[in-house]
């Protein structure tokens, strides 16, 4: 088997492509001949050094795949040899075939190619819990979601327009028309324009509902100040700490000490709810994640929801779909072919 391993610390020029034993399903484990994985900023930040879950180098990182398992350990009844699967993998992901636990790897929709089915688990799993089952997001409420030309941020469109909500996003102004077309209502030019101001226009000052901020650092305090009473921030990364594809542990340090301590008092009397969210620490709760992929698999099958790839590189190219990411041009999901 092939993987593309990240030798040390760095740029993008530290991937190194391996040749490995092809390994076996254990116990309740499926084994699957990738044909795409899906590149995550979680993956850019264990490139720098920046993602604590992440294993030390030398180390292979992926959290989602799509292709057919080709076998399958004791114990799996659901599942079986020839099955087109998309799987959620915690790392290990970079790679031509990979084993996981049979309760990660789910049916894949016909209607998806393999690279808009590896676009799909950590995105839309990532927005539904932030606005379904966090935020409680309602009929006719607004959402401001941050980086909105991100995988996460179409993902997030494409599920507040199912509950009917106003979508405002921020997104550098060439991104701008292809958000329009996805169901962004008010489009704002974070690099040019007074976001606060833009928002408190558009909500008439009120505020919004609910705020999707991968951002960090003062990012997070600005989105609270935004919420409308009763509103919820939901914060799920920190991109301000990597912002060149070179490590850099004071820029990531700034961030940190940027990032504020919410006063419960404050809370209480501004009615408002701050949220945190790292997928990569759901794994064990399938009781909590089933449910919710359920419904995504079900909405992809009916075309309400669609995985938008921004662009697709050959395996081996891996650090150069880690620069697409960094160099904020891609709209939607990048995603490694095999």
């Amino acid at each position: 088997m092939r993987q593309v391993v990240i030798t040390k610390y760095g740029s993008p020029d530290v991937f190194d492509v391996r040749e490995l034993p092809t390994p076996s399903p254990g116990e309740g484990e499926v084994r699957i001949q990738v044909r795409a994985a899906g590149v995550n900023f979680a993956d850019v930040l264990a490139r720098l050094g920046l993602y604590p879950d992440a294993p030390k180098p030398p180390m292979v990182v992926g959290y989602e795949v799509a292709g057919y398992i080709d076998a399958k350990g004791p114990g799996v009844t659901a599942l079986f040899e020839g099955d087109r699967v998309m799987a959620l993998t915690r790392f290990g992901g970079y790679a031509d075939t990979v084993v996981v636990p049979a309760r990660q790897a789910f049916t894949c929709p016909s209607e998806l190619c393999d690279a808009e089915a590896a676009a799909a688990p950590v995105n839309y799993l990532t927005a539904a819990l932030a606005l379904y089952r966090m935020a409680a997001l309602a009929p006719a409420e607004t959402v401001l979601v941050h980086n909105a030309g991100g995988g996460v941020g179409v993902a997030a469109t494409q599920l507040a327009r199912l509950r009917r909500a106003t979508v405002i996003g921020t997104a550098s102004a060439f991104k701008h028309d292809a958000l329009r077309s996805f169901g962004v209502d008010h489009v704002i030019d974070y690099r040019h324009a007074d976001v606060a101001a833009e928002v408190r226009r558009i909500t008439h000052g009120r505020g919004v509902d609910v705020i999707l901020d991968p951002i960090g650092g003062r990012s997070f305090l600005a989105s609270y100040r935004l919420l409308a009473p009763l509103g919820r921030l939901v914060m799920f990364g920190l991109s301000s700490a990597a912002p060149g594809e070179r490590r850099s542990l004071w820029r990531a340090m700034r961030a940190w000490i940027a990032t504020p301590r919410f006063d419960p008092l404050s809370l209480i009397n501004r009615n408002r709810g701050v949220f945190g969210l790292h997928l990569g620490h759901l794994w064990e709760e399938r009781r909590q994640l089933a449910p919710l992929m359920e419904m995504l698999l079900s909405e992809l099958r009916g075309g309400r929801l669609t995985p938008v790839v921004a662009r697709t590189f050959p395996l081996e190219r891996a650090g150069d779909a880690h620069r697409f990411i960094q160099s904020r041009c891609n709209i939607g999901k990048v995603v490694l072919t095999t």
